[in-house]
């Protein structure tokens, strides 16, 4: 290792999410056929024959595979090539132009991946340009549809073309990553992820003129509903990986807000933590999203004519499910929190995932963190739960071991998920360099 030329391949890394971000992969449409050939064309150029799948018209997928001795089973690396829209008049910088200011290469995906994408083929490169004796199969993988998630992508792969991803581990995105809170320096490495439902609460009432109003009203009645959705906080879960992480947090920290931490802990989740051990709001809305299920409204429909009282009136809530319980557990605590007149409430499933977690007591998770103690000796890697949603919900199908591992190091003041998705969304070069550098050490000695 210490005779590759870093300088180099960060170089190329940076060249790789510079052609990336210049492909406008905006979803919906996502057009990712582009981004596919984009990669294939770079492979191919490397004397690495990919196999390109279009699951859907212009939905482009590109899969390949350095070979192993077969001594241990394959690991994946995977990522996808769409984007979330863009609002143009609030960027100081092109969002497709891969532009370099200031030591950050600017663009749309910079972040939220392709930066991670880019990162993951330069190491899958320059593995193969340097005959990288192997244990196992290395697969690469980028694919289409995560952002909008209408299963135009890796989920169709999983279905028909399972053999193609099948591993023992998988990496992707949300983990490995700095996070500076004081003076402490913390890398989650995301071993869980949260459930969507996306549901609709619909209220019934009695329908009638407007001009005399009654108390059966519909919109009154969902009114009610979101106003105890809102002021009220759904029944607290302590699963595994949350408990891992405020241990690890906790030992972390010291003082006493790691006293406090471990003080908690020994309840077993029976009350809610205090807050005084939490130094930092977005912490506090963090841990609470990893011990509750959470339930947003995040639209509102009802009514055809002003001078109508609606028979009906809708909300969209966006709920997000923890380890272990059910969509149907879900409505039950969310019927609890309303309370009066059930009868007048009904919930209809639109979409929804499963809750994932994998274990941390694997010998992949201990080099993980090995790794990032060897290029961060003072960097404290934690287990941690994704409030979110990604495509491990499809890989995961195929009984890989799924990880959040995309190693950067932000600088302080920095977070991964306040540029995710953000005007101005950027990756310091120096970041994207030490993280080609590190998952290289990853997947090369695993």
């Amino acid at each position: 290792m210490s005779d590759l030329n870093w300088n180099a391949i960060a170089d190329e890394s940076l060249h790789l999410l510079q052609g990336l971000i210049r492909l406008n992969t905006v979803n919906p449409p996502g057009n990712e056929k582009i981004a596919a050939d984009y990669i294939a064309s770079i492979l191919h150029s490397n004397g690495i024959a990919p196999i390109m799948i279009e699951t859907a018209p212009q939905r482009g997928n590109v899969v390949a595979r350095l070979k192993g001795d077969g001594s241990l089973p394959p690991l994946l690396l995977y990522s996808h090539t769409d984007v979330v829209p863009v609002e143009r008049e609030k960027w100081t910088m092109d969002p497709f132009g891969g532009d370099v200011k200031d030591g950050y290469v600017y663009g749309r995906g910079s972040i939220d991946m392709k930066g991670i994408g880019a990162m993951q083929l330069a190491v899958f490169l320059t593995l193969a340009r340097q005959g990288v004796l192997l244990k196992r199969d290395v697969i690469l993988a980028a694919t289409a549809d995560e952002e909008n998630d209408t299963n135009q992508g890796i989920g169709l792969l999983v279905r028909d073309h399972p053999e193609l991803l099948r591993a023992e581990y998988a990496f992707s995105e949300f983990g490995g990553f700095s996070l500076h809170i004081g003076k402490h320096t913390f890398y989650p490495i995301q071993v869980a992820e949260k459930g969507t439902a996306w549901l609709r609460l619909r209220a019934k009432g009695r329908p009638g003129h407007a001009s005399v109003p009654h108390d059966d009203n519909a919109v009154l009645h969902l009114g009610h509903a979101l106003w105890r959705i809102g002021r009220s906080n759904l029944p607290l879960h302590l699963t595994d990986s949350a408990r891992g992480f405020i241990e690890h947090f906790g030992n972390g920290m010291g003082g006493t807000v790691g006293r406090g931490m471990k003080a908690w802990l020994a309840t077993h989740g029976r009350i809610e933590p205090p807050n005084f051990i939490f130094k930092t709001e977005s912490i506090k809305r963090e841990l609470y999203a990893m011990l509750h299920n959470t339930c947003s409204p995040t639209g509102l429909k009802a009514g055809s004519k002003t001078n109508i009282i609606p028979s009906e009136a809708d909300a969209i809530l966006d709920c997000r499910t923890l380890p272990g319980v059910s969509t149907s557990q879900l409505i039950n605590e969310i019927r609890a929190v309303i309370g009066r007149n059930h009868e007048r409430y009904e919930f209809i499933v639109d979409s929804e995932s499963r809750p994932l977690e994998f274990p941390t007591d694997t010998p992949m998770f201990q080099h993980l963190s090995k790794i990032i103690k060897q290029h961060d000796p003072n960097g404290i890697p934690i287990p941690y739960m994704l409030t979110g949603a990604t495509d491990a919900k499809h890989v995961s199908q195929l009984g890989n071991i799924c990880y959040g591992f995309s190693p950067m190091k932000f600088k302080p003041g920095e977070r991964f998920m306040d540029l995710a998705h953000a005007h101005d969304e950027r990756l310091s070069i120096d970041a994207l360099a030490w993280g080609v550098r590190v998952l290289y050490d990853v997947v090369s000695t695993c």
